[in-house]
């Protein structure tokens, strides 16, 4: 069996995708590559020794902002 990733560019390629999936010649599977908020703020704090306080992401914030509104 050979596995290939494809982008659906047109609802019509999917339709024919379906369609060969009907007859058994493809098996379609969904695949989530995006990851949400909640694992990717995870993964950061396992690799953390401590997570940063409330204060400490607020100022970082505020310091991003007030970069970003200077310009």
């Amino acid at each position: 069996m050979e596995t290939i990733k494809i982008d659906i560019l047109n609802s019509k390629a999917k339709d024919l995708l379906k369609d060969l999936a009907n007859l058994d010649l493809i098996r379609i599977r969904q695949e989530n590559s995006e990851k949400t908020f909640a694992e990717v703020l995870k993964k950061f704090r396992s690799k953390s020794e401590k997570a940063p306080s409330l204060e400490e992401i607020t100022n970082e914030v505020e310091a991003v902002r007030k970069a970003r509104y200077e310009k």
